[in-house]
């Protein structure tokens, strides 16, 4: 099969390349996937380069990575059942979580993947797994969304940022969202009630519930717009440290959370059928929908990356292997 594959950390464009690899093999509660489109999110990134070091390369190599093909969420066809696997069958239409998905073939676990509903393409498939659970873990678990808050979301015309406006809405806030001058469009199409154009000015007022999807700015420029009882999700965040990255800051608000009124936290996605079913039901029910900006063909990888890395992106960036 056609992969793009890796076997050293770096940038996309000096370590990425399409080669020709055998088919993965399929355990007892796994299946085997044909690939039909791949989403990309800054996790590919972080994977591909190894930074920052301790979070990239823990269980993923030291020195070089361990498994070549990159990509994690997809949307596809089951070719192949591990013989533990009861609730999926060849031929069956999924979206979910798998990995090595830049690739005709990947591998998923049977409980990280659900039925593709019909109304969805495939690239809009792709864009759900990763972004979406994401979105809806910060949202309903960790930022405790209810009818009435005050919620603002930073990078809101992204992956991430796309689905938690909505789901935000969904759950009955009023929303504001932060992007820049080029994206405000697209985030008053989501629904949200005000929008901020980060590069002229930054929100005022006071907030429920922060959503900083990988942002940079500060605890305290964050605390200064939350609610005394408030409380700040930090779901990712970038910094050019290769150690640390947006990870200090991270820490940081865990330690300063236990002292101060304000809840500040952040959270590592738990990636499980059951949220990605209920992200289906808000798909279905049209509260939600997938926002895509540009798909580019699997020998394209790379300049995928490269043009989400760049923050060019107006919602998901997808990969396309296979259309049928």
């Amino acid at each position: 099969m056609k992969a793009i594959v890796q076997d050293e950390y770096g940038e996309a464009e000096r370590v990425l390349r399409l080669e020709d690899v055998d088919r993965p093999a399929v355990g007892d509660d796994e299946v085997l996937l044909r690939v039909h489109a791949a989403g990309v999110d800054r996790g590919a990134w972080h994977l591909m380069t190894g930074l920052p070091y301790p979070a990239s390369r823990t269980g993923y190599g030291l020195r070089a990575p361990r498994t070549r093909v990159r990509g994690r969420e997809l949307a596809g066809r089951v070719e192949q059942v591990g013989r533990n696997v009861t609730t999926l069958q060849p031929g069956s239409e999924v979206l979910g979580v798998a990995e090595g998905c830049f690739a005709e073939y990947a591998v998923g676990r049977a409980d990280q993947l659900v039925a593709r509903p019909a109304a969805l393409s495939v690239e809009q498939a792709a864009a759900v797994p990763i972004s979406g659970l994401t979105a809806l873990q910060a949202v309903r678990d960790h930022g405790r969304v209810r009818h009435g808050q005050q919620v603002l979301v930073f990078g809101a015309s992204g992956g991430v940022g796309t689905f938690a406006v909505q789901l935000a809405k969904a759950f009955g806030a009023t929303v504001t969202g932060v992007c820049r001058t080029s994206k405000m469009d697209l985030v008053r199409s989501l629904g949200a009630d005000h929008v901020v154009d980060h590069t002229r000015g930054e929100p005022s007022g006071q907030y429920d519930i922060i959503l900083d999807v990988g942002g940079n700015r500060t605890l305290r420029q964050l605390r200064r717009l939350l609610t005394p009882r408030g409380t700040l999700v930090i779901v990712g965040g970038e910094t050019d440290g290769r150690w640390l990255g947006g990870t200090d800051r991270q820490l940081r608000a865990i330690v300063l959370s236990r002292f101060v009124s304000q809840r500040l936290g952040t959270f590592v996605n738990k990636e499980n059928g059951a949220d990605l079913r209920e992200l289906v039901e808000h798909i279905t029910a049209g509260a939600v929908k997938p926002v895509l900006d540009r798909t580019f063909p699997l020998p394209d990888t790379a300049a995928a990356i490269r043009y989400l890395v760049d923050g060019r992106n107006r919602g998901k960036v997808i990969v396309t292997v296979d259309s049928t």
